[in-house]
């Protein structure tokens, strides 16, 4: 390369997600040598917007509240016509599906898709715009095996595993088994995360254990409709809503357990997190999901609220067992997802994919002499 390259990440919003975090460490680590990172949202200011600019990103919006504008599709044609930009990444679905059209409308040189969570290869609809990316970017091989399903060729994608910072999601002190039976789900208040059913896998699991704790830190379209069930049930007197938040480290250091019950996942942030600091995990079969969990946790069918009860009650119920299961999944992220790693496939992968764009148009421009 000659000079930097010019890449713009299209988000939906900058708010408190595991997508979210997990593009905006990419872009703060990108090697500014190589690469000039920005961020376009559909949205106004959200959450991590401070972060970025914190950080010398340059952050452009295509709203002014925190939810999308309707006329957004329109005003992301003039956007993306103006940006100059050499590579487009689109992450979530809807930057993933008008980013993409627009993108090749407008002539972005270079398109390069993500699909990270369990739902996203039909709420993007794969299956008709894979076509107009150079490559797709999925967080586990489970997400890559659904595309592939779904007809886009195994040489189209990349699997790149999320990355984590064990030093800032590091082991507390006080190691799990001296804490309280707390079990924690750090997770965007969705359907696809499915909280419902570790509600009523609590409610099982307070009739073993009645001074047993349900923490839940986020937000989301389903906050009103947790909160009611947590009302009109006995085992809501036990379950303690936080807010969304970018200082997650004091809610894995107080508690004994995480807990994930989605129907939908690609490579969940919160598990590695949890991991890293030293929690074993209970979590569903779904996704990416159980490749991350083998003798640092314990996996049930998603839906089936009385295995996860079980599965947090054996934990609970042997303080010993959490903190070997938790040694284990530190370990495992020491050793295959550090954020160095992340970066650097994603830093090959741009350099490789503008490097074919340059030999297409210089092919493509002999061939008009």
């Amino acid at each position: 390369m000659t000079r930097p390259l010019r890449i713009l990440f299209l988000m939906e919003d900058l708010c408190f997600g595991g997508t979210q975090r997990q593009m905006l460490e990419l872009v703060l680590r990108l090697d500014r040598t190589h690469f000039l990172p920005s961020i376009l949202t559909l949205t106004g200011r959200t959450d991590l917007d401070e972060v970025a600019e914190a950080a010398g990103i340059g952050i452009s919006r295509l709203g002014t509240g925190r939810t999308v504008p309707g006329s957004f599709f329109l005003r992301l044609y003039r956007a993306l016509k103006a940006a100059g930009q050499d590579i487009l990444i689109p992450c979530t679905a809807l930057p993933n599906i008008w980013g993409r059209i627009w993108g090749r409308a407008t002539g972005m040189p270079v398109i390069v898709g993500t699909c990270r969570g369990g739902g996203a290869p039909r709420r993007q609809h794969e299956r008709l715009l894979w076509r107009l990316t150079e490559k797709i970017i999925c967080n586990s091989n489970a997400l890559c095996a659904a595309l592939q399903a779904l007809g886009v060729p195994a040489a189209h994608l990349a699997c790149i595993p999320n990355g984590v910072d064990p030093v800032r999601f590091a082991p507390a002190a006080i190691p799990p088994s001296a804490r309280a039976p707390v079990i924690l789900c750090v997770a965007r208040l969705a359907r696809d995360k499915d909280h419902l059913t570790l509600f009523r896998a609590f409610e099982h699991l307070v009739l073993q254990i009645p001074h047993a704790r349900l923490r839940i830190v986020g937000d989301g379209p389903e906050y009103s409709v947790l909160r009611a069930w947590a009302a009109n049930h006995a085992a809501g007197r036990n379950i303690d809503f936080f807010p969304g938040t970018d200082d997650v480290g004091r809610h894995y250091a107080e508690a004994r357990l995480f807990a994930l019950a989605s129907i939908r996942e690609g490579q969940p942030n919160v598990l590695l997190e949890a991991m890293a600091c030293g929690l074993p995990v209970c979590a569903s079969t779904v996704g990416g999901i159980p490749a991350l969990v083998g003798n640092n946790g314990l996996l049930s069918p998603a839906g089936n609220a009385t295995a996860l009860a079980d599965n947090c009650a054996l934990l609970l119920a042997d303080p010993r067992l959490c903190d070997v299961m938790g040694r284990a999944g530190r370990e495992r992220v020491e050793q295959d997802f550090s954020f160095s790693r992340m970066v650097a496939a994603h830093e090959d992968l741009f350099v490789r994919l503008w490097e074919d764009c340059e030999k297409r148009v210089g092919r493509k421009g002999r061939a008009a002499i």
